[in-house]
């Protein structure tokens, strides 16, 4: 009977999952810092540490927002999209090619 105390007790700490956009609304609450750590882990019902991990993850990633990492990446998706054209643009010309070389063996 002790046991499920216990069992029901683990149950009852079993890991909270949360969403971007939730540890987001988190952390921005403790970068505005109009509410003590306190008040924002009993409000979303997060550990005080997990808040302060959340707050300097934000912290250190905002700069990336503002960057042109962004535009770089889908200038480098084009230059692979434009490689990968001319190359099946090639392949198809050599295909064309063989058929025409092959013609003369073909049994039709």
């Amino acid at each position: 009977m002790e046991n499920d105390g216990i069992i029901g007790a683990r149950k009852e700490q079993m890991k909270k999952v949360f969403s971007p956009k939730q540890k987001a609304e988190v952390a921005l609450a403790a970068i505005k810092e109009t509410q003590t750590i306190a008040q924002i882990s009993s409000a979303f019902e997060v550990h005080p540490t997990q808040i302060g991990l959340w707050k300097k993850q934000a912290k250190e990633g905002l700069s990336e927002v503002f960057s042109d990492k962004r535009k770089k990446d889908s200038q480098n998706q084009n230059e692979k999209i434009d490689e990968l054209y001319r190359i099946i643009g090639q392949r198809d010309a050599e295909l064309v090619w063989l058929k025409k070389k092959l013609e003369p063996f073909s049994s039709s």
